[in-house]
């Protein structure tokens, strides 16, 4: 009778290590196919920066330097390979548009030009959408990372190489939005 108990705890102990690693494999898949979600929005946005850095050279070619930046930007962008690089090439990318938001203001002409101004719309549509993208990975980062760190799943994590993920935050952008906007008059 004591060895049927023993069994049968072994084999409760084994289901639930079992039932403990699936789950961080099912919460590192859901992860991963977040981001190949945010993949998509990416290379649309990838294009759609491209075209807009076309339309308004014409515009403005004294600004080079802004455009080089984008365009660098932009191609490191594309071609980051790992999520993490992705996440930290696209906060740069984010960051280097901001530059061109601003150069932009000088040009009245060109925010009256139909081609600019469907391009814009449309950015700003795709940029909604990343938005809506990085919620959903960032909760499904969140979920995994919970899983990962919390007991006992922590330690299964740890024998078979999961980790905490990073988040897929507005980088740089976070430390503008959290200081208050100076006021002049």
């Amino acid at each position: 009778m004591t060895l049927i108990i023993v069994i049968a705890i072994i084999v409760i102990i084994i289901l639930m290590l079992i039932s403990m690693y699936n789950r961080l494999v099912k919460l590192r898949n859901n992860r991963e196919n977040a981001f190949a979600d945010i993949d998509v929005q990416l290379k649309q946005r990838h294009d759609q920066v491209q075209q807009l850095v076309e339309v308004v050279k014409g515009y403005a070619a004294h600004e080079k330097s802004t455009f080089e930046l984008v365009v660098k930007a932009r191609n490191e962008a594309m071609g980051a390979q790992t999520i993490d690089d992705k996440i930290a090439a696209e906060n740069r990318l984010t960051s280097a548009l901001q530059g061109l938001k601003v150069t932009l203001e000088a040009y009245p002409e060109l925010k009256a030009n139909q081609n600019f101004l469907q391009l814009q719309e449309e950015i700003a549509d795709l940029e909604n959408k990343l938005s809506s993208v990085r919620r959903y990975f960032n909760s499904a980062t969140k979920e995994l990372n919970n899983a990962v760190q919390t007991f006992p799943s922590n330690i299964i994590a740890g024998m078979f190489g999961f980790h905490r993920e990073v988040m897929f935050d507005l980088g740089e952008t976070r430390a503008n939005l959290e200081e208050a906007p100076e006021i002049k008059f």
